[in-house]
């Protein structure tokens, strides 16, 4: 790699820990740790939320969408936002009565302590292996670029993000998350202006994806097959969004350390606007990067945005961009490490061992940040062998993980606030029923070839934004069927939500 854009990226790794180690100072209690003491600006918690959702697999993967097909894929973001307006209707207003520490704490105060701990167990086990397949996926591309070895990638990344999260906590992951959003969405306006420019401007290279179809942008399509539909888009990116944003300790945490419930209103919604121009900017990279001939059809479409940094872009910029992809793998990273941590602290240690000293719970807290940074690291390096061998798509991999279990949270929370006759039994019971049935349906492909049983194949086609809304189905319908069949225990005290 050239001397300068090295240069860059080691400024980017010393920017970062210096931000972190700055903001940990006057840490005396848990919640300065993990809620930043609840005294966030919302604009930062804003794009720090933008930063936690964007993978330093979106920043490569979104450019070769483009490139590959048209701009359909921007419907998802459609339904993103509508679900973000949703959530801050209906779900942060709950969040905001009383000092709660994490998201499923409410459903402690509906459901009782049991239903809590599942809820946060499942979340653990879901983060931690769907962020290891990330901070994985997101390695290859980097080794690639620089020419680190992938266990290298994942170490140095891995690394640098536990050590400016270990010590500024929550606080650090924000401003980290800020100053990583404007690094990479830079590195990608600094691709397309150069993509645009080897293209022969503007204008010839919006022809030129005119006349392809590349600018096409709605599909009205009525299919439960096809990825990019309008009313796929619409429904499961909204149900997807809930689940995520509404119902995951990672966005949860950023939106109950705003100042108010205002603030986290304005954070969340203003967020999904964010994400429609941010996707919108890296499909058009990719549209331009075809327009200029840079995306050769045999050329897979993961690979599309890495050659072109690679055999494209000057000197500086490239060492712009490989550092926005630092950023967005680094700050995946550093959310996991925090939510996992303050789940354990309050979900399960705090709540089990029933100690509530917070500068106790600070202490624990911070062990735990270390155990989970670690964890993810040795995770990622798994992963790292085991797709190896196997030859499977860490893509795939990762979107599964997380299908599997969004749609049992967010019926729980369906649960709490709309089915009053729903106990702890029976929301334990539909998020065991719901995550079972949804590892069928998402390796039901793997299943039919493995043990040909044809009659999986149907469920096998099915689009993976039907996922979440087929979920959320099964763990409201299976609450509900438990809530009447077994009448004689009494019922728990209704919450509003």
């Amino acid at each position: 790699m050239r001397p300068l854009d090295l240069a860059i990226i080691a400024a980017y790794f010393v920017f970062t820990l210096v931000l972190g180690l700055w903001v940990s100072r006057r840490q005396s209690t848990a919640g300065d740790y993990f809620l930043g003491a609840r005294d966030l600006p919302a604009w930062a918690v804003m794009l720090s939320i933008v930063a936690t959702e964007t993978s330093a697999l979106t920043v490569i993967s979104v450019p070769g969408i483009g490139a590959r097909g048209n701009l359909t894929f921007l419907q998802i973001t459609f339904g993103y936002f509508i679900g973000r307006v949703s959530v801050a209707a209906w779900l942060l207003p709950g969040y905001f009565r009383g000092e709660q520490e994490t998201a499923y704490e409410r459903l402690e105060r509906r459901f009782g302590p049991d239903a809590r701990r599942v809820t946060s167990v499942v979340f653990l086990v879901t983060r931690f292996l769907g962020d290891g397949v990330r901070i994985f996926a997101g390695a290859v591309p980097l080794a690639l670029i620089t020419g680190w070895s992938i266990p290298a990638a994942i170490v140095v990344m891995g690394g640098a993000t536990l050590l400016y999260t270990w010590f500024g906590g929550l606080k650090a992951v924000v401003w980290a998350d800020v100053l990583q959003l404007a690094v990479y969405v830079a590195g990608g306006l600094a691709a397309l202006w150069v993509a645009v420019r080897l293209g022969g401007g503007l204008e010839p290279v919006v022809a030129r994806a005119a006349q392809a179809g590349k600018l096409v942008t709605i599909n009205p399509a009525l299919s439960l097959t096809i990825p990019y539909t309008l009313l796929g888009g619409i429904v499961g990116g909204a149900l997807l969004t809930a689940a995520s944003h509404g119902t995951d300790q990672l966005i949860v945490q950023r939106l109950l350390a705003t100042r108010s419930l205002r603030d986290a209103q304005v954070a969340l919604v203003g967020s999904g606007l964010v994400v429609v121009l941010q996707f919108a900017l890296f499909l058009f990279v990719g549209v331009a990067i075809w327009a200029a001939g840079a995306a050769p059809d045999e050329l897979p479409g993961d690979q599309v945005f890495s050659r072109f940094i690679v055999q494209s872009l000057p000197t500086g910029i490239a060492g712009l961009v490989i550092a926005g992809i630092l950023a967005a793998a680094m700050s995946t990273i550093s959310s996991s490490i925090s939510a996992l941590a303050s789940a354990v602290t309050y979900d399960l240690y705090a709540s089990i061992t029933g100690k509530r000293d917070s500068a106790h719970l600070l202490r624990v807290g911070r062990l735990l940040s270390l155990a989970w940074g670690l964890g993810l690291i040795v995770a990622a390096l798994g992963f790292h062998v085991a797709v190896a061998r196997a030859d499977t798509p860490a893509v795939v991999l990762a979107l599964s993980i997380a299908s599997i279990t969004y749609g049992a949270l967010l019926g729980t929370y369906i649960l709490a606030g709309r089915w009053p006759r729903a106990r702890s039994r029976d929301v334990i019971a539909a998020v065991c029923v719901t995550v079972f049935t949804m590892l069928i349906v998402v390796f039901a492909a793997r299943l039919v070839a493995l043990t040909g049983l044809s009659w999986l194949a149907p469920v096998g086609r099915l689009a993976w934004p039907w996922y979440v809304p087929l979920g959320t189905l099964l763990a409201v319908g299976t609450g509900i069927a438990s809530s009447i069949m077994v009448r004689s225990t009494p019922r728990m005290p209704e919450i509003p939500s």
